[in-house]
């Protein structure tokens, strides 16, 4: 049997599942805000109270906003800012006297989707959040693909593809850049762009109601977010060329978006024919912490190898 942990901003859930994806016991409790060591006991109780139920040891993985960096073994990128700059799965490995598994939010999100959701029996899949930010996770074979620097599937913070000279140089992005995806697909993004627009201040959901209602402004503003998903998403089909593409966070919920995307996205596409699907994740909100669960029952994540035979003088190989 496996559990899960989904160790979030405002509060931590767990999830027991058995072998055939089964949700044997589910439990949330709020986050301790700004209290590293009581979050990690957090998370051991709920491992305890779920092992209780499985009545034996089982598997652990834990999804966390952020990534623990290859160069330090510290967290880092979290928006929960306790957690960075902490050994958090050293620490939680010490804690609990067992091996965990430990990938982002995003990742977990791309697991479950591919396992057991929208993308099961994919090869490669591309699981997407685009909520409040754009994170991204990629699965290859049932395996998650975390790379050398632990950034595989940051498609957010690169810069929108193809851009108009109206879309130059960019909006300013957290991370320090200019025009990076995220700031133009995100939920924020996409409302404030409408509120450049109009000088209206509207929830995106809203918007898209305005713009089923009819709204010139709003339908506009529309086509230019599907133009650019579908830039967006084009590129890593060049790069990637997944078998599915699964959309997760709150922008998924845009009915619209999976037909008219792949309508659009084509042009940008090298290949004369576009076989990867867009689909609406099966678990939806579940879908972090039934990734996490899974963590456990996969074999190890898909990292970058050098094979020495590869290497030639001075080429830094070691």
């Amino acid at each position: 049997m496996h559990i899960g942990i989904d160790l979030g901003g405002t509060k931590i859930e767990a999830l027991l599942l058995d072998g055939q994806g089964h949700d044997c016991f589910r439990k949330r409790l709020p986050t301790p805000q700004g209290q590293y060591d009581a979050t990690l006991r957090t998370i051991r109780q709920l491992v305890e109270e779920a092992e209780q139920v499985a009545g034996q040891a089982c598997t652990l993985g834990i999804g966390t906003p952020g990534a623990i960096s290859p160069a330090t073994g510290l967290m880092k990128n979290s928006n929960s800012v306790v957690l960075n700059g902490k050994p958090v799965r050293t620490d939680l490995e010490s804690l609990l006297q067992r091996p965990i598994r430990l990938e982002n939010d995003a990742n977990c999100f791309a697991l479950s989707e591919a396992t057991d959701g929208a993308a099961a029996g994919a090869s490669v899949v591309f699981g997407v959040i685009v909520g409040t930010g754009t994170g991204a996770g990629i699965i290859v074979h049932g395996n998650v693909l975390t790379g050398a620097n632990a950034i595989g599937g940051e498609w957010g913070h690169n810069p929108l593809p193809w851009p108009q000279t109206s879309e130059l140089p960019g909006k300013p992005c957290y991370c320090g850049k200019n025009g990076c995806i995220e700031t133009w697909l995100s939920g924020p993004g996409f409302e404030a762009e409408y509120r450049l627009v109009t000088g209206a201040a509207f929830s995106a959901a809203a918007i898209v109601q305005l713009a089923a209602q009819g709204d010139t402004q709003a339908e506009q503003l529309m086509q230019a977010y599907e133009e650019r998903m579908a830039k967006s998403l084009a590129h890593i089909i060049n790069i990637l060329d997944p078998d599915v593409i699964v959309l997760g966070g709150g922008m998924s919920n845009i009915l619209r978006l999976y037909e008219n995307v792949p309508q659009r996205w084509g042009r940008y596409v090298f290949s004369d024919h576009v076989a990867t699907r867009l689909l609406p994740p099966l678990y939806g909100d579940a879908s972090g912490v039934r990734g996490a669960a899974w963590l456990g029952a996969v074999t190890a994540p898909v990292k970058t190898v050098i094979d020495p035979r590869w290497c030639g003088s001075g080429d830094g190989c070691g």
